[in-house]
């Protein structure tokens, strides 16, 4: 039998891991990454989280620590989120100048703040007691406009401590112009503002719950995107880039690689995906049980968000995959 030989043979380019490294059109950089990271009021050591094996919730001393250890790794930034001993109705703790987020801002920045961009989650549902993002009307509904005047007042705070990003999450309408409105009337115009603008009402944050000590009753359907929606994602997006944001994010990531790309084709400022608990408790899973292999696999993931068009990817990967991408 004969059979035409080809003469176009892509194989060629991937013959060697040199050849395959030249020609690649995706990389991902240590300096792309952030690491999201979890800090709790009245502990004296880390309390590892179920649900996303290591991971833990940390005291201010270790968070110290693991901020100068992925300042070490070269990575880009760190995402603080508290953690309270005590919440209430309407997440007093989030303003409060000694409240766990406020102060461990000011840990981190004195710890690495020229060498990490320090950035905070600008969001309630840490911290109040019922685990919504903003505060309640009394049909138990959230009320976007009182919660946009907190957020305003914890975008302060957070400044006044120190960070240099805010990351209003709530996704309540107008919380970036809000956002930037008070951080500048209060002489805070070099904060710039990471918007969580395309964040769906997700399966898949269950563990995140347990991270944050999380007393949600009910769910975000009302004020998180309907996962059904891609374009609705793409209007968030431009609508935060108008409100001032500096860089938009596409959370969670990787169900909503489609809404990833069609953000970063349809503004002009840097586009951020989160690479969430859910995804994290899943591959660890995976990859403890010996169904894949845990370096590459979280690789693929990452390279998967940057293919998509991510700029920034927070990840608890973030410090342990730089070494790698560093190696």
């Amino acid at each position: 039998m004969n059979i035409e030989k080809p003469v176009i043979r892509p194989r060629r380019l991937r013959r060697t891991p040199i050849l395959r490294r030249m020609v690649a059109e995706t990389a991902v950089r240590p300096a792309n990454l952030v690491l999201p990271a979890f800090v709790r009021e009245g502990i004296s050591e880390p309390v590892p989280i179920s649900s996303m094996p290591g991971v833990v919730q940390h005291s201010r001393e270790s968070l110290r620590k693991a901020a100068a250890e992925a300042a070490a790794a070269g990575i880009g930034g760190i995402m603080l989120f508290g953690v309270p001993e005590k919440k209430d109705a309407v997440g007093s703790g989030a303003l409060d100048p000694e409240g766990i987020l406020n102060v461990a801002i000011a840990d981190v920045v004195s710890e690495v703040g020229d060498s990490l961009t320090v950035m905070s989650d600008l969001c309630l549902d840490e911290f109040t007691d019922h685990g919504h993002c903003g505060v309640l009307t009394e049909d138990g509904s959230v009320d976007n406009d009182a919660t946009l005047e907190i957020y305003a007042q914890m975008a302060i705070a957070h400044a006044e401590a120190g960070v240099d990003m805010v990351g209003p999450s709530g996704m309540m309408d107008g919380q970036v112009a809000v956002t930037r409105d008070a951080l500048d009337s209060a002489g805070h115009t070099d904060v710039s503002i990471l918007a969580y603008s395309a964040k769906y009402a997700s399966a898949f944050f269950g563990p995140f719950r347990e991270a944050v000590n999380s007393a949600l009753q009910g769910d975000r359907r009302t004020y998180q995107q309907d996962p059904a929606n891609a374009l609705e994602g793409v209007r968030e997006a431009l609508l935060d880039v108008a409100e001032g944001a500096d860089i938009v994010m596409v959370k969670p990531g990787l169900p909503y690689l489609d809404v990833l790309q069609r953000v970063r084709e349809s503004v002009d400022v840097p586009v951020a995906a989160y690479n969430i608990s859910g995804e994290y408790a899943m591959l660890e899973a995976a990859a403890a049980n010996g169904w894949i292999d845990r370096e590459p696999a979280i690789l693929e993931t990452l390279t998967a968000f940057k293919r998509a068009g991510a700029d920034v990817i927070l990840t608890y990967w973030a410090t342990e995959a730089a070494g790698w991408l560093r190696g």
